[in-house]
This record gives C-alpha cells, structure tokens and sequence, in this order.
C-alpha cells in the first residue's frame, strides 16, 4: 500500500473493483455495492494518546469488474453522504458536521470516481478524483480481493478491502483537533453485488 498519501474521505468506497478475483464471469459485469455488508470506517488520532474511530452510515455506488479481462474494464464510482458521519457520541458528531470542520451542509456528500487500475489477479493499487468540501484530488491506496462467489438468494458477489492516509490540510480543513489529527485512516470494506 502507498501508506501516507494527502487525500480525504471517502468514499470512498470507493474502494472496489477493480481486475482481481479468480472464479467470475468472463467478462466485465455492473456491480452495486451492498450498503448492508459494507462499511467506511475512519479514524484519526484524540490528543496524540489514542484513535477517534467513526464512520459514514449513508454511501451508495457501483463498479465494473471483470475478474479475469482487461485492466481497462474495471472501475467504481461511489458518492457517500457526509452528513451521515458517526463516531457514537451525538456532540462531537455535531461538532464535526458543522461549519468549523466539515460543513455538511455546504457539502453534504463526497464522491470517489476511479481513472485507473495497476495491479494483478490479488489486487493493486486504484487511483481516482476524491471530491469533498468543493475540492477534487487524485488519489491512490491498494486494494484486496476478499472473495467472490453466489450467494444464498441466487445473486453473484464480490467483495474488496482497501484503505489510504488522507491529509484533511489538502481539503482546506485547517481546524486544529490536536497532535496527530492532521491526518486520518479512512478503511472501506466493501460487498458489491453482481446486476
């Protein structure tokens, strides 16, 4: 994984489809990310002594993938809705929805679209425009295949891991939350399911 790269939530999700797998169909297929088996996590340092963990409640997306064909098929795009941040503890959520951070009512969502892919049949690295507070910047983090196969109700799945170092600063948030907050895990565990 390129481990510190400047870049912020979201989406994530961000975090998909991209040319792994082993046992799927032959060629690219639309896939759309279950919100019910997946999660984007984030957490940041509190004060430098321990981690602030939340996450986002609220994504929806899709991707394309082709477990075995070209590099050039795959792709997601996933829009997360910013106002749906949850770290368990209503004030500070408040706190970090509003106008001194990240202002969700100006910005209520952020988006990841990808633009390329480099890597083999047990993941690599996705790069993609991360969108938030107004601001688009490329972005690249690695990602897994965890599995793929049919599913109980005669659906076909796929899920990926991935996660990436963002530095808020990039985005224009500048509020001080303390030593070692200057930059924040974001982890998307994502299940998408075949359409």
């Amino acid at each position: 994984m390129k481990s510190r790269l400047s870049s912020i939530f979201v989406v994530a999700a961000m975090a998909a489809g991209l040319q792994f797998g082993t046992i799927a169909p032959a060629q690219a297929a639309d896939y759309e990310i279950d919100t019910a088996h997946s999660f984007i996590n984030f957490r940041t340092l509190h004060l430098g002594y321990s981690w602030l963990v939340g996450r986002f409640n609220r994504f929806e997306g899709g991707m394309t993938f082709d477990s075995g064909g070209e590099l050039a098929d795959q792709s997601i795009d996933v829009t997360i809705d910013t106002t749906s941040l949850d770290t368990n503890h209503a004030t500070r959520d408040r706190h970090l929805r509003g106008g001194r951070y990240l202002d969700v009512d100006t910005h209520p969502t952020a988006r990841f679209v990808s633009t390329g892919f480099d890597g083999d049949a047990s993941g690599g690295i996705l790069t993609g425009d991360l969108t938030f507070m107004g601001e688009t910047r490329s972005i690249a983090f690695e990602v897994t295949l965890i599995g793929e196969g049919g599913d109980p109700w005669g659906g076909y799945r796929a899920g990926f891991e991935g996660s990436f170092v963002l530095t808020p600063a990039d985005f224009g948030l500048n509020y001080n939350l303390g030593p070692g907050a200057e930059q924040v895990i974001v982890e998307m565990l994502i299940e998408a399911v075949k359409q």
